[in-house]
């Protein structure tokens, strides 16, 4: 004779907190994506914004001074 009985909260409780850690276990071995090369793309900005001021510069410098 078996005895089965209905499952309390506790016990609910128990084995979807055990479903969601192997869950996690299996996505933790996952690659990870590439981070930005964040070297290149500072020194792209840099240059770019020292081109728009020395391009603003070289606009102004032509306006006569009143």
């Amino acid at each position: 004779m078996t005895d089965t009985h209905p499952i309390n909260e506790v016990e609910a409780a128990c084995k979807d907190a055990k479903r969601v850690r192997e869950a996690a276990a299996e996505t933790a071995d996952i690659e990870r994506p590439k981070r930005w090369p964040a070297v290149p793309i500072s020194i792209g900005v840099g240059i770019g914004s020292a081109a728009l001021t020395a391009a603003l510069l070289y606009a102004n410098r032509s306006r006569t001074k009143r």
